[in-house]
């Protein structure tokens, strides 16, 4: 039985990665540190794993709250401290009476700068402040580059990271029934919208499936698939609960509020 046939075509390039650090640690009996993942990997990577008693796994993303997250895989004679994860938290001010940043603006001026998504992980805006996690290794290319986001200026400022702002999502649990499991039959029912303007959101490229933009409308959906949809939030398909007797699909959902 092959593993790839648990997972999705497209997270095979990531399976083979993993299963190669895995691998890696197992063979030179010394630790690997991953880039920051996104909850799906993580997921992916814990699944790989398995009942392994000679390699361990642990994650560290800065807090608890946080989505994306450093993984070590090491041997079990290694013991891991937060250290080991080499993440840094960065401070960034700017002039708050005059200007507002989002996250989506935060996060395209550091892809506009070169920083690859991996290196760092979350960006959290809150009213009052703006904390960026990244990847240690990032810390002066950080520092001397960005120096303005949109049209503000901004200063960037290295804090320690026990200083790091604990935001927790909430969720609002949804149950609902739907035709088919396909993506836009599900986007329609999640968001109330018709079935033809859930595919125009998603052949326009403003949908992730698992944090991996998609245009096709008729992907099939599964248990603990994360659904972002730009302008809209997020969900999460918590169970696919079997068919009613009017044989449409109840699902769980959990919707960000």
């Amino acid at each position: 039985m092959s593993i790839y046939q648990h997972f999705r075509p497209e997270e095979k390039e990531f399976i083979d990665q993993a299963m190669n650090w895995i691998d890696q640690v197992r063979d030179s009996y010394a630790p690997k540190l991953s880039d920051f993942l996104d909850p799906r990997q993580q997921e992916i990577l814990n699944s790989l794993m398995g009942s392994n008693q000679d390699v361990l796994l642990r994650f560290n993303g800065g807090s608890e709250f946080v989505e994306r997250r450093r993984a070590l895989i090491y041997p079990d004679y290694y013991s891991p401290e937060p250290s080991d994860f080499n993440i840094s938290l960065f401070d960034i001010s700017y002039p708050k009476k005059f200007v507002t940043l989002e996250h989506r603006q935060i996060l395209g001026t550091l892809m506009s700068l070169g920083v690859k998504r991996e290196k760092f992980g979350d960006i959290i805006v809150t009213e009052e402040q703006i904390q960026l996690i990244a990847a240690g290794e990032m810390d002066s290319y950080l520092t001397g580059n960005l120096d303005k986001i949109g049209s503000a200026s901004v200063t960037i400022k290295r804090i320690p990271i026990e200083d790091i702002l604990m935001v927790k999502e909430s969720w609002e649990e949804h149950v609902t029934t739907v035709s088919s499991l396909r993506l836009d039959s599900i986007l329609s029912a999640v968001l109330n919208i018709s079935r033809q303007k859930a595919q125009t959101l998603i052949s326009s490229g403003k949908t992730k499936v698992n944090f991996k933009q998609t245009e096709n409308v008729s992907e099939e959906c599964r248990e603990g698939d994360t659904l972002s949809i730009r302008g809209f939030g997020r969900c999460k398909i918590t169970s696919i609960d079997g068919k009613t007797k009017k044989d449409k699909w109840r699902i769980s959902l959990g919707r960000q509020k």
